[in-house]
């Protein structure tokens, strides 16, 4: 039964017309793959089904999303929870296939939440170089009477070898100066604008600053688990060049490929879901035209809540 939206509800869906435009563009594959027949594609296959016809060392930047170790319902596509060492059995079903993609410096993102983190460090680390846990603030979420609120998430950082990409100028956050600081009449490591007074700060591995999709933003789709543009944004920015290939095994609803192709990277995603990756290709056709990223604008990421942030 459709769901009945107030006319203020951003939330992206797909028409009878959207399905019919965008099912051509969907791909699938029975044999081996080049390198020309992944740029800027998105694939509607079971992952496992496919993943050994794709070419090796082809990519540049890879963000995984998996299901958590959670019960949840992807669109009629079910993954039941399982025990802790099941979990870990599972990624190491499908991890050592993914990762012959990755190019010899490429770079690796991999998200999680409280309960699964432990599993997604001890596959990556087998096979890759963990360098980092970033842990962002997750700002939904159901409160609890017999336990702390779970709000924040994971996403573990590594690469394929010990020469990789890392642009930390690109991942600066403009934040607001709440004690500001003058030398000799002048401002000290921060600017005053006609929004206010802020500083340029460098990333830090926490992350305070990201807002959830949700209707009002142009951004949101039905997908459960759908991450924000802004999130990801960071991710490639940090860790691709432009130009660069950017592959998500999990694509859902499309998040990584749209914000790679706003930011001028190349994109490639594997999602079984075909309503998802038909929701994926409308978001692409969209960033024809628009390529603006909430709470990403002159360059730098802004705090939430600032004037020119745009996650409201």
């Amino acid at each position: 039964m459709e769901k009945t939206r107030s006319p203020r509800n951003h939330t992206i869906v797909l028409s009878e017309k959207d399905s019919f435009l965008y099912a051509p563009r969907l791909c699938t594959a029975s044999g081996a793959l080049r390198g020309e027949d992944i740029i800027n594609k998105t694939y509607n296959c079971n992952l496992f089904d496919v993943i050994d016809f794709f070419p090796p060392e082809c990519v540049d930047l890879m963000i995984l999303d998996p299901p958590y170790n959670l019960s949840k319902d992807f669109g009629g596509t079910k993954f039941a929870a399982r025990g802790d060492d099941s979990y870990q059995e599972y990624l190491e079903s499908w991890f050592p296939r993914v990762i012959r993609l990755l190019k010899k410096d490429a770079s690796l993102y991999i998200c999680g939440d409280w309960k699964c983190t432990a599993a997604l460090y001890s596959v990556a680390q087998k096979y890759l170089t963990v360098r980092n846990r970033i842990t962002w603030q997750r700002e939904k979420g159901r409160g609890a009477l017999s336990n702390w609120k779970n709000c924040c998430e994971d996403i573990w950082f590594a690469t394929a070898g010990s020469e990789y990409y890392f642009n930390a100028d690109a991942v600066k956050q403009k934040r607001r100066v709440i004690a500001p600081y003058r030398q000799n009449g002048i401002p000290k490591d921060w600017e005053e604008t006609d929004d206010g007074k802020f500083r340029l700060t460098s990333a830090s591995n926490f992350w305070d600053d990201i807002t959830v999709p949700y209707w009002s933003m142009s951004e949101n789709t039905d997908h459960p688990t759908q991450k924000p543009e802004k999130l990801i944004a960071k991710l490639i920015l940090a860790s691709s060049k432009p130009g660069a290939l950017v592959f998500d095994p999990f694509l859902g609803s499309g998040t990584t490929s749209v914000t790679a192709k706003k930011l001028g990277r190349n994109y490639c995603g594997v999602e079984m879901n075909t309503e998802y990756c038909l929701l994926a290709e409308k978001r692409l056709a969209c960033a024809d035209s628009n390529r603006e990223i909430q709470g990403y604008t002159d360059g730098v990421f802004w705090e939430r809540n600032t004037s020119r942030e745009q996650d409201k």
